[in-house]
């Protein structure tokens, strides 16, 4: 029972302390947490060169690389399709993909960063580097990762995904 408060407890500090990129005014909805762990990710060239940009960028700054996990992987895809359907661009519903990556995986923290509409990886992750908030969560104290970059079919407007676990 401790133990919960206690992640519960944890996950509302991460919550409120982490700054974002998407308006302060949306509100997310329940979402039914999986509880089976995904183990098959079909990765992007795409996404293979951002979660490589960002783990050079950790390590030329004295940290320790990130490894993926296609758990974390397949959340941020989720959270791709819903911008995508719903044509926005927020963190909604990251409460239930922390609790589920927390429940799953074992997490002990969950951050996450989202982009929307940049041509390349490179142009992405260096738009994160620029911001504070977003470049806290790339030399966070994280040990794991996903991501997921989605192109919208009608526009062909891409939205990112990048999650970030300490496990």
């Amino acid at each position: 029972m401790k133990r919960n408060l206690l992640s519960l407890l944890l996950l509302l500090a991460v919550i409120f302390t982490m700054n974002s990129c998407s308006s302060n005014a949306s509100e997310a909805t329940p979402v039914e947490a999986k509880s089976e762990v995904v183990v098959n990710y079909t990765y992007t060239a795409s996404e293979i060169e951002a979660m490589d940009l960002i783990n050079e960028y950790r390590v030329s700054v004295g940290l320790n690389p990130l490894e993926k996990i296609n758990h974390i992987s397949y959340k941020s895809e989720e959270h791709d399709k819903y911008m995508i359907t719903n044509n926005v661009v927020n963190h909604d519903d990251f409460v239930a993909r922390s609790e589920n990556i927390i429940k799953v995986l074992g997490a002990k923290t969950v951050g996450e960063n989202i982009a929307y509409n940049y041509n390349s990886p490179q142009a992405a992750v260096t738009a994160w580097l620029n911001s504070p908030s977003h470049k806290e969560n790339i030399e966070g104290n994280f040990t794991h990762f996903g991501i997921s970059i989605r192109e919208n079919p009608t526009t062909g407007k891409k939205y990112y995904t990048n999650i970030f676990a300490k496990i």
